[in-house]
C-alpha cells in the first residue's frame, strides 16, 4: 500500500506544480485554492508512504515522478516545447525511478531470506 501512497502523493505533487503555473502567483484565487490543496494532500500521501519506504528511494521517486510528470503535462497541454532533448532526457527520468523501484522491491526480497 505503501507504493500507492507515493503514486497518489506524486499524483498531487504534478497538481500542485501545474497549479502554481495557473495561478499566475497566486493571484487566480481558483487555481491557487487547488493548488494548496493539492499541496498538502500530496505530503499527507507522501509521508504515509515514508512508513514502509525508505526515505531515499522515496524522495527520489516522488520527485521524480513530479518532475516527470509536469514536464509532460507542460509539453503536452500548456504549449512547453516537446524537443527531442526533453523527451529523451525524461525517458531517462522515468527509467530511473523504475530502476530504483525494482532496486527497493530486490532489496525487500533480500531482508526477506
Amino acid at each position: 500500500m505503501a507504493w500507492v501512497y507515493l503514486l497518489l502523493g506524486a499524483g498531487f505533487e504534478i497538481g500542485w506544480a501545474i497549479g502554481l503555473k495557473l495561478s499566475e502567483g497566486f493571484s487566480q484565487p481558483i487555481p491557487s485554492i487547488l493548488t494548496v490543496i493539492c499541496l498538502f494532500i500530496s505530503f499527507y500521501f507522501f509521508t504515509k508512504s515514508l512508513r514502509r519506504i525508505e526515505i531515499g528511494t522515496g524522495y527520489a521517486i516522488f520527485t521524480g515522478i513530479g518532475a516527470a510528470g509536469t514536464a509532460i503535462i507542460d509539453m503536452a497541454f500548456l504549449g512547453d516545447e516537446a524537443g527531442a532533448g526533453k523527451v529523451f532526457f525524461i525517458g531517462i527520468l522515468v527509467f530511473g525511478i523504475i530502476g530504483l523501484k525494482l532496486a527497493d522491491e530486490r532489496s525487500a526480497n533480500a531482508e526477506v531470506e
